[in-house]
C-alpha cells in the first residue's frame, strides 16, 4: 500500500475528542510506512504527533473567529474633554490715585511715583477706600503737614504709593474670568488671522478655567 494511502487510513481513525494519537513514520529502502506501532528497527523512524480537534458529540466545531479588520474598526473623531483647570487665584485691588477698583494676579503690587496733586484730589476717595486719611497717606509727610502746605507743593512733588490688594472669593473669581472671555471673545473676533493665536490659547485657557464655575 502506497505511503499517501496509509497515512490516509490513519488519520481516518477514530480518535477520543482533543486527544493526540501518535503515528509512527518509519523509512528503510525508500520506501515510506505510516503505522500505529514503533519502527523496526533496521527502519528510520519519525513519530507525528496528530490531534483531533472534533467535539465529542459529533457536532463540526466552529470556525474560528478572524480579528476585524482595519476596514472594519470603528473610528471616531471624538477627543476626551479636558480636565477642569483650577480657578486662578486673584486679586481686587483698589487704585491709589483714583480709588477705582481692578482685578490682578498680583495681591502685592510694587509701588510707584504718583504726582502728590493727584491724591490731594482723591484724599476723600482714598479715606473711604483705606478706612481713614492717615492711613491712606501715612507714608506721605508732605500731606500730614497740613492740607495748605500739600496744595502749595502738589504741582512740583511725586510721592510713592502702592495699591492695596485682597483676595476674590470663588464666585468673585468666576465672575472676574466671565468677564475676561467676554473681552477675549470679541478680540478674537475682531483679530486678523495672523494675530489670534495667543487669543485663542487664552480662550482654550478661561474655557478650563470656567469648568469650575456654576
Amino acid at each position: 500500500m502506497r505511503a499517501g494511502c496509509v497515512l490516509a487510513l490513519l488519520l481516518a481513525l477514530p480518535m477520543g475528542s482533543a486527544q493526540a494519537e501518535t503515528v509512527y513514520k518509519c523509512v528503510a529502502g525508500g520506501q515510506t510506512i505510516y503505522q500505529q506501532a514503533p519502527c523496526a528497527k533496521q527502519q528510520h523512524q519519525e513519530v507525528l504527533q496528530l490531534t483531533d480537534s472534533a467535539p465529542a458529540d459529533g457536532r463540526v466545531a466552529p470556525m474560528p473567529t478572524a480579528p476585524p479588520s482595519r476596514d472594519q474598526l470603528t473610528v471616531t473623531d471624538e477627543t476626551p474633554p479636558r480636565p477642569a483647570a483650577p480657578l486662578p487665584t486673584l486679586y481686587l485691588c483698589v487704585r491709589a490715585t483714583d480709588g477705582k477698583t481692578y482685578t490682578s494676579s498680583n495681591g502685592h503690587p510694587d509701588a510707584y511715583a504718583a504726582p502728590l496733586g493727584v491724591l490731594v484730589a482723591v484724599d476723600n476717595g482714598l479715606a473711604n477706600t483705606y478706612g481713614s486719611r492717615n492711613a491712606a497717606v501715612s507714608s506721605f509727610p508732605e500731606i500730614n503737614r497740613g492740607k495748605g502746605n500739600a496744595a502749595a507743593i502738589a504741582t512740583s512733588n511725586y510721592v510713592w504709593v502702592r495699591d492695596q490688594c485682597r483676595p476674590m472669593s470663588p464666585a468673585e473669581t468666576c465672575g472676574a474670568l466671565r468677564d475676561q472671555n467676554d473681552v477675549n471673545q470679541k478680540a478674537i473676533r475682531n483679530a486678523f488671522k495672523s494675530e489670534r493665536g495667543p487669543l485663542d490659547a487664552k480662550d482654550v485657557q478661561l474655557r478650563s478655567q470656567l469648568q469650575n464655575c456654576d
